[in-house]
C-alpha cells in the first residue's frame, strides 16, 4: 500500500505544528484529513486548495471525532495548551486517542513534550503526560514525540524587539544549555514516523535539533543579525513576581533539569530529517534582514515615530 492509498487525520493543521505536519505528508504524497472548527477560514481554505480535505470538527466533540476517524489510517494529535488549559488539554488528547481506537487506526502519533514523563510538575508537562498514559492504557499503535523548546518563541515580539535592540534577556543562567527545534522539524519526525511504522510505532523520542547556552546563542543572533547582541540575565525573584506559576516552574524546571534529547545520536540514526541549527533557522526566518533595523534610529525601531 502507497501512501496515496492511505489516509492521515491531522489536527493543528492551521496551527504550527500540525501545518509543518501536513505540509511533510503532502509532500510525501499522503491523502490527509484535517479537523478544524472553522474551515472557511483563510487556514483551511489554503488546506483545500493543497488537496487536504478539511472537516469541521472539535477536539471537546466526540461525535465530530468519531466522524473525522472513519477509514483512517493514521491519526496526529496535538493540543493547545495556551488556549485551553490543562484541563481541557487532557480531556481533548483522550478524546481524540478514544476516537482513533474506535476507528482501528493502525497508527497513532502524539505531539507531548521533552521531559514529560520526569515528573516535571509544570502544568503543560503533566498534562501531556496524562494523555500519553491514557494512550498506553487503550493499547494503540501509537509513537510520541517529546520535542524541546520552540525556536519560533524567539519570533514572540518582545523578545523580538529586545533582540533588535541588541538585547538577549532570559531567566535561564548563561553557562546552561537549552535545547530547542523548528517546528518544521517535527513536522519530518511526524511523517517519517508515518512512513516507517514497523520502526516508530511503541516509541518514545524526545526531539532537539540544537543546544546551545544563551551565552553562545547571544554570538548566533549576533552573527546572524551582524550587530551586537548582549546576554541578560534575567534574576529569578523577577520572574517569581511578574510572570506566572506556570511560567515560574517551567524555568526553574529548565535551570535545574532541561531538556535531555541526544542530538548527536538523532543526527546520525535519522539522516531524513535536516534538524536546524539555530543559526539556519534564523537565517531561514529572515533574521538576517532583520538585523538591517539595529541600524534605524531607536525611536524608529521602538515604533515612537
Amino acid at each position: 500500500m502507497t501512501n496515496a492509498d492511505k489516509l492521515a487525520l491531522v489536527t493543528g493543521a492551521t496551527g504550527r505544528q500540525g501545518g509543518a505536519v501536513a505540509r511533510h505528508m503532502l509532500a510525501k504524497g499522503w491523502r490527509l484529513r484535517a479537523l478544524t472548527r472553522n474551515p472557511g477560514s483563510y487556514a483551511g481554505k489554503e488546506l483545500a486548495r493543497v488537496g487536504v480535505e478539511v472537516m469541521r470538527g472539535d477536539l471537546e466533540d466526540p461525535a465530530s471525532l468519531e466522524r473525522a476517524s472513519r477509514g483512517v489510517y493514521g491519526v496526529y494529535s496535538v493540543q493547545d495548551f495556551w488556549s485551553v488549559g490543562a484541563k481541557r488539554e487532557v480531556q481533548q488528547g483522550k478524546n481524540l486517542a478514544d476516537a482513533a481506537k474506535k476507528a482501528g487506526a493502525q497508527h497513532f502519533v502524539y505531539s507531548s513534550v521533552g521531559g514529560a514523563e520526569r515528573n516535571t510538575g509544570i502544568p503543560h508537562w503533566e498534562s501531556k503526560w496524562e494523555v500519553e498514559k491514557h494512550i498506553r492504557q487503550l493499547n494503540l499503535p501509537a509513537t510520541v514525540f517529546r520535542p524541546a523548546a520552540f525556536m519560533e518563541m524567539y519570533n514572540v515580539l518582545q523578545v523580538e524587539i529586545g533582540l533588535l535592540k541588541g538585547k538577549f534577556t532570559d531567566p535561564l543562567r548563561g553557562d546552561k544549555p537549552y535545547q530547542t527545534i523548528a517546528t518544521d522539524d517535527i513536522g519530518a519526525f511526524v511523517a517519517l514516523a508515518f512512513e516507517r511504522p514497523t520502526e516508530f510505532v511503541g516509541k518514545q523520542l524526545e526531539i532537539a535539533g540544537s543546544e546551545l547556552t544563551n551565552l553562545e546563542a547571544a554570538k548566533v543572533f549576533s552573527r546572524v543579525m551582524g550587530r551586537p547582541v548582549k546576554f541578560r540575565k534575567l534574576p529569578m525573584p523577577i520572574v517569581r513576581l511578574f510572570m506566572s506559576k506556570e511560567f515560574y516552574k517551567m524555568f526553574c524546571w529548565f535551570s535545574e533539569a532541561g531538556f535531555k534529547a541526544d542530538i548527536p545520536a538523532l543526527r546520525s540514526r535519522y539522516p531524513e530529517v535536516h534538524l536546524h541549527t539555530l543559526e539556519e533557522w534564523l537565517r531561514e526566518e529572515g533574521w538576517h534582514k532583520r538585523g538591517l533595523l539595529m541600524q534605524a534610529p531607536k525611536a524608529w525601531i521602538l515604533g515612537k515615530t
